[in-house]
């Protein structure tokens, strides 16, 4: 902490874990996250998935002020659950896997993963340790400047279990999308889960076991 702590007010390059590169000025620090501003957004990244941290030798000029942070913190510490649940209701970004953002609210939190709602991807299970940032809406902007009324208070009723390995085995036997379905083979039918393996059987009948510890994102298909 006293490291970072140095470097706060300061503009930094923040390697990510999936070859990203952020850059942007280190405004606060937890032992589990860091918030950059890099204008006109403010970022929480998750410092499980930092690679590395430096001082930034692109030349910057100083910012004349940074506008209030967008999620409260209430609390003198800040932490990745606190941001969470401060942000619980309010549109985000959350950057998780691929090549793509999710936009959405997140509704729920569990012991290792949240209920994040989009509408795109409808109800998303995320998995809290493979989150590498969340991006704060700005006030009154809603995802695709869609109307309030898209975005359910209840969005599910699927019972919420308290671990991600927990719910996957309550959605055995379901059709499911793994890692927003950017890889064919995780996309399929949940037949079975044992210990942190799951055996999924693919549209071409395949049956495949992945470990559950690498599935970052979990979502029922066609869900209305």
């Amino acid at each position: 902490m006293q490291q970072l702590n140095q470097l706060m007010g300061k503009y930094i390059d923040v390697e990510i874990s999936g070859r990203n590169q952020l850059t942007g000025v280190l405004i606060d620090a937890g032992l589990d996250i860091i918030v950059i501003y890099k204008d006109p957004d403010f970022v929480y990244i998750t410092l499980t998935n930092v690679q590395h941290l430096e001082r930034s030798s692109t030349q910057m000029d100083e910012l004349a002020a940074i506008p209030d942070v967008p999620i409260d913190q209430q609390t003198e510490n800040i932490s990745y659950r606190k941001v969470l649940d401060n942000a619980k209701g309010r549109f985000v970004e959350i950057y998780v896997t691929g090549n793509k953002s999710v936009h959405g609210y997140v509704t729920s939190i569990m012991n290792d993963y949240f209920l994040f709602y989009s509408p795109v991807y409808k109800s998303l299970f995320v998995s809290l340790d493979h989150v590498k940032w969340i991006i704060p809406s700005p006030p009154n902007v809603t995802p695709y400047s869609l109307a309030h009324q898209h975005f359910p208070v209840n969005p599910t009723a699927i019972p919420l279990s308290r671990t991600f390995a927990q719910q996957c085995n309550r959605l055995s036997g379901n059709l499911v999308v793994f890692d927003l379905g950017e890889d064919h083979n995780k996309i399929g039918l949940l037949e079975t889960i044992e210990g942190n393996t799951i055996k999924l059987i693919t549209a071409n009948g395949k049956s495949l076991l992945w470990n559950l510890r690498h599935l970052k994102t979990m979502h029922l298909p066609g869900e209305d």
